[in-house]
């Protein structure tokens, strides 16, 4: 695994039994979970999750057989249970300790029996934090959270202190805790990052359109290994869904590289016999040109070898893939329908990078995918902040992919229909074969002509053809010779009679 170590414990990491978060995710990202018997911070702006990872946490220890504790400092145990109810759990084998007073009007003789952070000394506050762990005994706390003793701490130097105080506290127990922070101070609490044994950041990003965006990253965790940098994740029904980001050297299974056949013998030749299984093909033309066309005759004819194949699309409905499948002949709904062929369609306002990766190693290492479509590559790019980070994204998933032996094909569209181009990301060095589809005028009318130019794995015909999409799929003529200036957008043609684009 990738990751970071940072410092050290004071003990082996061999000798700390690990416990697990309650996140699938977040223990893939840490490679097993946290060590026992430690001090975590979890930090973040209201509304990133902290209560809801905590719960998790909490839950899976009581599903354990453990006794656990959330010391709520600033929720009451009726807001608790409703963010429980909405999951779908229940916090009955979960100890909650309210410093919080009762949502009814306090009786003036009782006052005095109920704890309350803001009107209480620090002191007193831990202190009765102290007596109920004693009580209870739990092997998992979570204290929520620490912006109540900032305030009542008044200044620095005293909340260092009373944080210090619990991790002593807490380090002569076999308890495991995690605190719970929300960033309410005016600059990042460093010395708190010094003090516990890992911190977890968790963000929420508001895009200029489209849902917002969670992401987490593991800031510190002290003589451990884990997997570095940002992951996306989503707060669904069932609690925090994070997908680890995908590092493609953790991920090889040993493949044949042998061809992939189109199903169209003519194209096969084009290509010197076919794509090769572990490489990818880039498809880069104008808009409607036969790029998605010719992608779907190869999942079709995966399926009919009996192979699964999955077609990504980020810009046409299943129904405008299914009417042009039926007007090329390939039957389409029979193979989605017997579960070989999948298609889904990716809404990239809605969709983070990090999930689509997620689908994508479902989709291979589970439903054992061996084409994957991603049409297209501008629908994609539309998901990313940063064309930077599209590229490192989908150099990492293009490798993931290769090493897996799936071939992928992936749909860009050009900006223009007749005439100069512009492509609106140069991905093509990532690609192992890129193929060149494009309109040219001749003879009055338009016409389509395909050609390879980029192969990295043997020999290919470097000649440009003409193509068609009729009823019967993709059929290509013979080397456009007497042409020149065809992909330029200003074609010349040299020869004495204009050959006539045939009708189907």
């Amino acid at each position: 695994m990738t990751g970071t170590s940072t410092g050290a414990s004071d003990s082996s990491p061999k000798d700390l039994p690990r416990v697990s978060t309650g996140s699938e995710g977040l223990d893939d990202i840490l490679g097993g979970g946290l060590d026992a018997n430690r001090m975590y911070l979890y930090e973040g702006r209201p509304g990133t999750g902290k209560t809801t990872i905590a719960l998790q946490f909490l839950l899976r220890g009581a599903h354990d057989g453990e006794r656990v504790l959330y010391i709520s400092l600033s929720e009451t145990k009726r807001e608790l249970s409703v963010v429980a109810q909405r999951h779908g759990w229940s916090l009955d084998g979960v100890d909650i300790f309210e410093l919080v007073p009762p949502e009814t009007t306090l009786d003036p003789d009782r006052e005095l029996t109920v704890f309350h952070p803001a009107e209480m000394e620090l002191s007193e506050t831990t202190n009765v934090i102290f007596k109920e762990v004693d009580r209870i005994n739990p092997a998992r706390v979570v204290l929520d959270s620490l912006s109540e003793l900032r305030l009542l701490a008044q200044n620095p130097l005293r909340y260092r202190r009373q944080v210090l105080a619990l991790k002593h506290f807490f380090a002569k127990r076999n308890c495991t805790i995690v605190l719970l922070d929300d960033l309410s101070s005016s600059q990042d609490d460093l010395q708190l990052h010094s003090i516990a044994h890992g911190v977890v950041m968790l963000e929420q990003l508001a895009l200029d359109y489209g849902s917002e965006r969670r992401r987490l990253r593991v800031i510190k965790m002290r003589g451990m290994r884990f997997r570095g940098g940002f992951h996306d994740f989503n707060i669904e029904r069932g609690g925090l869904r994070i997908f680890p980001r995908l590092i493609a050297a953790e991920h090889h299974t040993p493949f044949t590289g042998e061809v992939t056949p189109s199903g169209n013998a003519e194209i096969d030749q084009l290509l010197g016999g076919g794509l090769e299984r572990g490489t990818n093909a880039l498809l880069l033309g104008a808009a409607g040109v036969g790029k998605s066309s010719l992608a779907l005759s190869y999942a079709i004819a995966a399926a009919e070898r009996g192979e699964h194949a999955v077609f990504f699309a980020f810009d046409e409905g299943r129904g405008t893939i299914e009417a042009r499948a039926r007007t090329l002949g390939l039957p389409m709904e029979r193979h989605i329908e017997s579960g070989v062929l999948r298609f889904q369609q990716i809404d990239p306002a809605e969709l983070s990078p990090g999930e689509f990766a997620a689908i994508v190693r479902q989709s291979v290492e589970v439903d054992k995918a061996r084409i994957v479509i991603i049409d297209s590559l501008n629908g994609y790019m539309h998901a990313m902040p940063d064309e930077r980070f599209l590229i490192l994204q989908m150099h990492e998933l293009l490798t993931y992919l290769g090493q897996q032996g799936v071939m992928t094909i992936l749909i860009l569209a050009q900006h223009g229909l007749v005439g100069p181009a512009e492509t609106p990301l140069d991905i093509s060095y990532l690609s192992d074969s890129v193929l060149m589809l494009r309109y040219f005028e001749a003879g009055g009318t338009v016409r389509r002509a395909l050609s390879v130019v980029k192969k990295r794995s043997g020999n290919h015909e470097h000649t440009i053809r003409e193509f068609r999409l009729t009823s019967r799929g993709v059929v290509l003529g013979p080397p456009l010779k007497n042409f020149s200036g065809i992909f330029s957008g200003t074609p010349h043609y040299t020869g004495t009679t204009l050959p006539e684009g045939s009708a189907e």
